[in-house]
């Protein structure tokens, strides 16, 4: 097997995983707060807050996005940017080039949502569209990369599949219904299984103890099958439990404002509700 595979998949394993924990976080607290207006939610999550959110979001991705594609370039085993070795004629390292494309598209979605959250010089649906195709490219990359590999190792990559290309669909869906949590919280438990998976294909593939899995089993297969679906449950029950406890914690917090406090804060309240509905 290919030596940046071990490599590529820890690094999509920390990407995924700081994806979910903040996105999960961060559209739990916008709903909370779109939610309780009422209990002057508005100064824990307001527009201002929302837009430096999403610019420091973007310069975050797109500096892991530029580290990725450096680190697939010029760590020990990489290509060094040379694409076609002529004096042996064949390509060299097209794994690492596939990790690289795959960082370059997130790091275009990162510079269209920067560019948009700064200049305000586009339509605001366009970083989510941005994104879908860097979930598509990602699972389309994925997808023609599987020539030759044993039947295991193919049939895991497939269930990958369906995590990368939910998310793509997903992330399209929020270009018409841009701040629907159930979507937003679809797409953070599509992200958390990627990321979980890619660890459960690490372990498979590459096992820490040293007993190699019979990759041409199809017991196996069944087995792995069954491991995605709870991969999934464990997606879709920390998500639930972080969204709760987002609510929670907002929620607690307003009921403690003080009654005064509250009424200075309605009128303020009332001027940013349109503008809060956008984002």
């Amino acid at each position: 097997m290919d030596r940046a595979e071990p490599r590529g998949r820890a690094g999509g394993v920390r990407e995924t995983i700081r994806c979910w924990i903040w996105w999960t976080g961060k559209y739990s607290l916008w709903h909370a707060t779109r939610r309780n207006k009422s209990l002057g939610s508005t100064r824990l999550a307001g527009r201002s807050l929302q837009r430096r959110l999403e610019i420091i979001e973007s310069c975050v991705v797109l500096f892991f996005s530029l580290v990725g594609m450096l680190a697939e370039q010029f760590l020990a085993d990489g290509p060094k940017l040379q694409l076609y070795n002529f004096a042996e004629k064949h390509w060299e390292d097209l794994m690492n080039w596939q990790h690289a494309t795959m960082y370059l598209f997130f790091g275009l979605a990162a510079t269209v949502s920067l560019v948009l959250h700064t200049t305000e010089a586009a339509p605001l649906a366009l970083d989510r569209l941005m994104l879908a195709v860097a979930f598509f490219n990602e699972g389309f990359l994925f997808l023609y990369h599987l020539h030759g590999r044993s039947m295991l190792d193919v049939h895991m990559h497939q269930l990958l599949l369906y995590a990368v290309f939910g998310q793509a669909i997903v992330a399209f869906l929020e270009v018409f219904h841009r701040g629907n949590i159930i979507l937003e919280l679809l797409r953070c438990t599509l992200t958390i299984l990627q990321g979980s998976w890619f660890w459960e294909i690490g372990f498979v593939l590459y096992p820490p103890s040293g007993a190699e899995w019979d990759l041409k089993d199809h017991s196996n297969m069944m087995f792995v099958t069954m491991c995605y679906s709870w991969h999934l449950a464990f997606a879709m029950l920390v998500v639930s439990v972080l969204y709760c406890t987002v609510s929670c914690v907002v929620r607690s917090r307003l009921k403690r404002t003080p009654p005064m406090e509250m009424g200075l804060l309605k009128s303020r309240e009332r001027d940013a509700e349109s503008e809060d509905d956008v984002l």
